[in-house]
């Protein structure tokens, strides 16, 4: 079972991956936890230059995330659902589709066809997209912000619009999580959602 989690900068996204990973270890499950852009040494010598390197030009930064993923899934997402295993990522292509082919305005199908081509059209069983305003999940923010989350709110909100837009469009795998509520309430709701594909 491969599962995806999607959402703004600060949506809580990567606590439901975790909470998710941690109830599916409990079941006795073999899981790949994992992220994006990361996951092997090129990943993450990607995400270094992506989100604390230089300013770029939008396509040479859809192409790093590309190029990350294909490393990812090739020697990571696949080996590990071969071998039988669960693989729950933070964050997959719907990143790279919301961000640079809708926010960066590359074009959503431009960016969704390089990175089919580069997975060899690997999507995830299930997507959750944890929905929250741009301006409340800022406020949760804290720390150093990176190049990304620099970026000011009317880009954040053309980003939460273009999930929105997915969500609509791909009802049956991805699934939109209200992201305002407590924590453990959304991740029951996770679970009930994965206790029907296991």
């Amino acid at each position: 079972m491969f599962v995806t989690f999607e959402g703004v900068d600060w949506s809580g996204k990567s606590t439901q991956a975790e909470l998710l990973v941690a109830w599916l270890r409990e079941q006795g499950r073999t899981v790949l936890s994992t992220r994006e852009p990361g996951g092997t040494p090129v990943g993450e010598a990607v995400r270094q230059v992506v989100l604390h390197g230089h300013d770029m030009t939008p396509w040479a930064e859809a192409a790093l995330y590309a190029a990350a993923r294909a490393d990812h899934v090739e020697r990571a997402i696949r080996p590990a659902l071969e071998r039988g295993e669960d693989v729950v990522c933070d964050r997959y292509i719907d990143s790279s589709v919301a961000y640079q082919g809708v926010a960066r305005g590359l074009g959503e199908d431009k960016v969704l066809e390089l990175n089919l081509t580069v997975t060899r059209g690997l999507l995830p069983d299930r997507t959750f997209l944890v929905l929250l305003d741009p301006e409340e999940a800022r406020g949760r923010g804290g720390g150093d912000p990176d190049r990304i989350e620099r970026e000011g709110e009317d880009f954040m909100r053309r980003v939460d619009a273009a999930y929105r837009s997915l969500a609509a469009v791909s009802p049956t795998r991805i699934v939109a999580l209200e992201g305002a509520r407590p924590a453990d309430e959304i991740a029951e709701e996770v679970r009930e959602h994965i206790r029907r594909i296991l």
